[in-house]
């Protein structure tokens, strides 16, 4: 069974950045496309950014220049750089297995049930 655990989340104010590690375990990490994901209250889940087992990677627009996802397939973590943090990006991050469409050449959903996630909060 795969699991997720995330880590790293808190309080920052607007401006600051943070790192979120995600841990898998259960899988052959390296094979995997890796996301996070985030969501606020009264929102639906949304992916931010993804990573191919190849280290290519796609953003939501909204997060893009901002936010660097990256991976050490060696310690099976993937990772979220979070910079010029705003109150928009209050929410619970969670990262995710994906599954590829290799037609569009883009996540088209999670795999696995969802840890935990890590509250990252951006006071104003």
């Amino acid at each position: 069974q795969v699991q997720l655990v995330e880590s790293g989340g808190g309080l920052v104010q607007s401006g600051g950045s943070l790192t979120l590690s995600c841990i898998v375990s259960g899988t052959v990490f390296i094979f995997n496309a890796m996301g996070w994901y985030r969501q606020a209250p009264d929102t639906e889940r949304e992916l931010v950014a993804a990573i191919r087992s190849g280290g290519s990677t796609k953003y939501a627009n909204s997060v893009k220049g901002l936010f660097t996802i990256s991976r050490v397939n060696a310690k099976n973590t993937v990772y979220l750089q979070m910079n010029s943090l705003k109150p928009e990006d209050t929410a619970i991050y969670y990262c995710n297995r994906l599954r590829w469409d290799v037609t569009s050449s883009g996540p088209s959903g999670p795999v696995d049930n969802w840890g935990q996630g890590t509250q990252v909060t951006v006071s104003s």
